[in-house]
């Protein structure tokens, strides 16, 4: 779908299955999203086929898988439409070795890139846990602005608004 000088970035598959069940296992994903219930092969094809996958037919976007030019996925990068956001919303997350190396901003930026002049958009939100300094700091590079401080409905952590304008 997109490239970038060292990413390619692309629809998830169900043979993506192994990938999703390292990644949302990392100790990252644990501590700033959150325990997805993934514990082997079968919930991790499940979770794609009911979390992952659904969203490109039913808003036109979603999270992407992002590999390196050899094809070896490293993460995910893209687009949620959330009932309590206003905008869709930017999340990220990479295997730990290809953490701090600039990953995230290149998938970042391809994919508000793509969200401007294919999807049209005018606005994306993002938003971070309190003390995920990582995030916070590569949403600020990408330009995005704190908004204020907020929690998702039914749910008591205190999470960070951030919001990009085109």
């Amino acid at each position: 779908m997109l490239q970038t000088d060292r990413l390619r970035i692309r629809p998830f598959r169900v043979s993506d299955a192994p990938f999703i069940l390292a990644l949302l296992n990392t100790p990252g994903w644990l501590q700033y999203i959150g325990d997805r219930g993934v514990t082997d092969l079968p919930s991790a094809k499940q979770y794609l086929t009911e979390r992952l996958i659904p969203p490109y037919q039913q808003h036109g976007f979603g999270f992407y898988a992002c590999l390196t030019a050899d094809g070896q996925p490293i993460g995910m990068c893209g687009f949620a439409q959330r009932d309590y956001l206003d905008y869709p919303d930017l999340g990220f997350a990479f295997l730990p070795p290809y953490i701090g190396q600039g990953y995230g901003t290149e998938a970042a930026n391809a994919l508000l890139a793509y969200a401007q002049s294919t999807l049209l958009l005018q606005q994306i939100a993002a938003f971070t846990s309190m003390d995920n300094a990582a995030s916070i700091c590569l949403l600020e590079k990408l330009g995005f602005q704190f908004q204020h401080t907020f929690t998702i409905p039914g749910e008591g952590e205190e999470l960070r608004l951030f919001t990009f304008s085109f």
